[in-house]
């Protein structure tokens, strides 16, 4: 954390798919739902700390698993 130029703190979080070169696909079911919240919508960025590109992948990976079935749509 370090300061910006408006005054307030700016924590430097990395996107996780940057660092750590996982491809984002829709089989990987385990890596897709830490993108999902307990009530089964998918996190935003600003929560997640996932960059632009990569949060527009994961949005179509988790849509196109769900609907294959491998994902819930809703969770109880």
């Amino acid at each position: 954390m370090f300061h910006n130029k408006k005054g307030g703190l700016k924590n430097d979080r990395r996107c996780f798919y940057c660092i750590s070169r996982d491809t984002i696909d829709y089989k990987n079911t385990k890596l897709l739902s830490r993108s999902v919240s307990s009530f089964g919508k998918i996190v935003s960025r600003k929560r997640s700390g996932v960059c632009a590109k990569h949060q527009r992948e994961l949005a179509r990976a988790i849509k196109l698993s769900r609907i294959m079935a491998l994902l819930p749509f809703v969770n109880k």
